[in-house]
């Protein structure tokens, strides 16, 4: 790759990683419009660690407060709200995790179309609008019950569909049990974690196991520029949702998609 499609898809999985937009969406979208390759499995891992980084660095007060209340009360009976909450990423992230190892191979056999993208960016993106619509926003993140969690993370299963998104679905599932908009976010936020590190060590294994050439240059790069695309994103984003809310990034996947469909069916 030139270092010109390295920086712009690394910055565009910095962005739709954490935006409701769908990342798959959008890494398919240079080679259609411009005929440019796969970028490769080890630029994958590259631009998913920088990605990791950013919202790790971004928590990291969360993150420290979270594993510490885990390892001090998560086995108590009397559960502190951070321990609970530290639970609650754990459990969330199990069915992607389950849903992810058993259907990984059939979803890369039959669903990375562009067909399935644009027909899950709309139907995802539309049903993300009625739920920011419809939301009570009445919860916030500490109210978060085991049956909401387990909701959510049937929900993050979902994602493994490209173009469904994993921020989106999640924010989506949140809403539609009352969080508020940040809260909704923040935790689709934290639930990214354990999921883009597993995701980066299994596409690690694979790459070991590949035994490829590895481009270094190319891999720094592309960490660097996601690592930067994705802070700004997740400190935006938290900024603007409560005032903005899901509407432009509804439109915007509707306009996505029927492009989508355009490139299908030209």
């Amino acid at each position: 790759m030139t270092l010109f499609e390295i920086i712009i898809l690394a910055i565009i999985q910095g962005l739709t990683e954490f935006l409701p937009i769908s990342s798959s969406a959008h890494l398919i979208l240079p080679a259609e419009l411009l005929g440019w390759r796969n970028q490769g499995l080890a630029f994958d891992v590259a631009v998913h660690v920088g990605s990791l980084l950013a919202v790790m660095i971004y928590f990291r007060a969360d993150v420290a407060r979270l594993t510490a209340a885990w390892f001090s009360k998560g086995w108590s009976k009397e559960q502190s709200t951070d321990s609970k909450l530290a639970w609650w990423v754990i459990i969330g992230t199990i069915p992607a995790g389950l849903f992810g190892f058993l259907m990984k191979d059939w979803i890369e056999l039959y669903a990375r179309s562009a067909l399935v993208i644009a027909i899950t960016t709309i139907v995802f993106g539309l049903l993300l609008w009625w739920a920011d619509a419809k939301a009570s926003q009445r919860k916030s993140i500490t109210q978060l019950t085991f049956r909401d969690t387990l909701f959510i993370g049937v929900a993050q299963a979902i994602a493994i569909i490209p173009g469904t998104s994993r921020s989106g679905i999640t924010m989506t599932a949140g809403l539609m049990l009352g969080l508020d908009r940040e809260s909704a976010a923040r935790f689709s936020f934290l639930l990214s974690m354990p999921i883009i590190l597993a995701a980066g060590l299994f596409s690690t294994l694979d790459l070991l196991e590949a035994n490829h050439a590895v481009d270094w240059k190319a891999l720094i790069y592309g960490a660097g520029f996601s690592f930067v695309a994705a802070y700004l994103c997740i400190h935006l984003f938290l900024s603007w949702i409560s005032r903005i809310g899901m509407l432009p990034f509804v439109i915007y996947r509707l306009l996505l998609g029927v492009i989508l469909l355009i490139f299908v069916f030209a």
